[in-house]
């Protein structure tokens, strides 16, 4: 078993779990609750609001490199507290929007906060600090970030009965200004010193010839972008596809918020496993139990324990794979490589993601909850095929010794 966190690691986590809790929460998340409050207001589709989370993503997706850049000569801080600048910015213009113009900009302003703020500049933050410990913190960290929107749906939800839409985003603006920006500008540790010739940092940890390692390359994008594309175009329609599926509004919202409370026991498999655990396997699992509760939904006949036992199911698997997305370049690359090839691998899963929400709400709308529970059964089961395939590479290949 690993064992317990010195006091920086400890900071670190809690720094960074409250920041990306708000980060997401008031952002991406946000829409699940409030897409269909704002949409008759503005008087604009459901699937053109939640277009905003297409927006988004592909600013994220196409500021990746640009960030990067920033990352390797500033460091997170700035750009971490640059985010939360620039989040406030767009949920203040979100606030004030009186139709599709100033909607979408805010989305645009919103989506550069997401490229400075969320994710790969956390990770780097992480790496800066933890070196080869930063495996278990991002892992730890994941995991902890998955209950935003469990955290975020009812607290949106009472904001928006007590003070409207509008205000309830001036509040998560000043979440951001308040809240956000003081713990990266003074609660992280510093940067620990790194050693750039250090073996450990470049060793990767099998021994892959050029062909080997290009193919695995494509299997891990490939996989993590059509999971990732389920779960992020599944997220802010759930709720609808849970009413659907014969769910009261409160129990929706009571299961829906579940959603992440469950993907938090997968926290106790990281913890099992200790440092020997393997991003492949987790993979394997997470995603196997994807398409278990994609199926179950499918073929068994609408009921509330059908739909408890999706929930649980589904938000477990979900769960395991998000920490598998984000440690399984370290299955295949050095330390060193961590930041390049996640940085590779987001533009793929960023462009996923962006197109996502709006497939999945149009889909939801037209063809109704069962085509959107086809279609995640569909490409979840092609993503197991395709991790199946790159654990059968993996296992081919010599295993390079871990220095001591």
């Amino acid at each position: 078993m690993p064992g317990p966190f010195p006091l920086r690691s400890t900071q670190l986590i809690a720094v960074l779990t409250v920041t990306q809790l708000i980060g997401w929460g008031t952002t991406f998340d946000m829409l699940g609750v409030m897409g269909r409050v704002i949409a008759p207001d503005l008087g604009l589709a459901n699937e053109i609001v939640f277009g905003g989370l297409t927006v988004m993503m592909v600013v994220l997706a196409l500021l990746g490199p640009t960030i990067g850049r920033l990352l390797q000569r500033h460091g997170a801080v700035p750009v971490l507290a640059a985010s939360s600048v620039t989040f406030a910015a767009g949920l203040l213009m979100l606030a004030a929007t009186q139709g599709i113009v100033l909607y979408t900009i805010s989305w645009i302003v919103i989506g550069i906060g997401g490229a400075l703020g969320l994710t790969t500049p956390t990770y780097t933050a992480v790496v800066e600090r933890e070196g080869l410990n930063g495996k278990r913190v991002i892992a730890i960290l994941m995991l902890f970030t998955g209950l935003s929107s469990a955290l975020f749906w009812p607290i949106l939800s009472l904001l928006d009965a007590q003070f409207g839409w509008r205000t309830t985003f001036v509040i998560c603006a000043a979440l951001q200004l308040c809240v956000c920006l003081p713990l990266y500008l003074f609660g992280l540790p510093r940067p620990a010193a790194t050693q750039e010739g250090s073996a450990e940092m470049h060793a990767a940890p099998v021994d892959l010839s050029p062909d080997d390692r290009r193919k695995a390359f494509l299997l891990l994008a490939a996989a993590t972008t059509l999971s990732s594309f389920v779960t992020f175009g599944l997220a802010p329609s759930l709720l609808e596809v849970l009413r659907q599926y014969g769910a009261a509004p409160m129990l929706a919202l009571q299961l829906g918020s579940a959603r992440g409370v469950i993907g938090i026991t997968a926290r106790g498999m990281d913890m099992l496993l200790g440092k020997r655990g393997n991003p492949i396997v987790s993979a394997i699992a997470g995603i196997g139990l994807m398409v278990a509760s994609f199926g179950l939904i499918l073929i068994a006949p609408p009921s509330t324990s059908l739909l408890v036992g999706f929930i649980v199911i589904y938000s477990f698997g979900a769960g395991v794979m998000a920490v598998a997305r984000a440690l399984l370049p370290l299955a295949l690359f050095s330390p060193r490589e961590y930041g390049l090839q996640a940085a590779r691998l987001s533009l793929p899963q960023n462009i996923a993601n962006a197109a996502a929400p709006i497939i999945f709400t149009a889909i939801l709308d037209r063809a109704g909850a069962g085509m959107v529970m086809a279609l995640c059964c569909t490409l979840a089961a092609l993503a197991f095929g395709l991790v199946l395939m790159l654990a059968s590479l993996i296992r081919r290949a010599k295993p390079v010794a871990q220095v001591a």
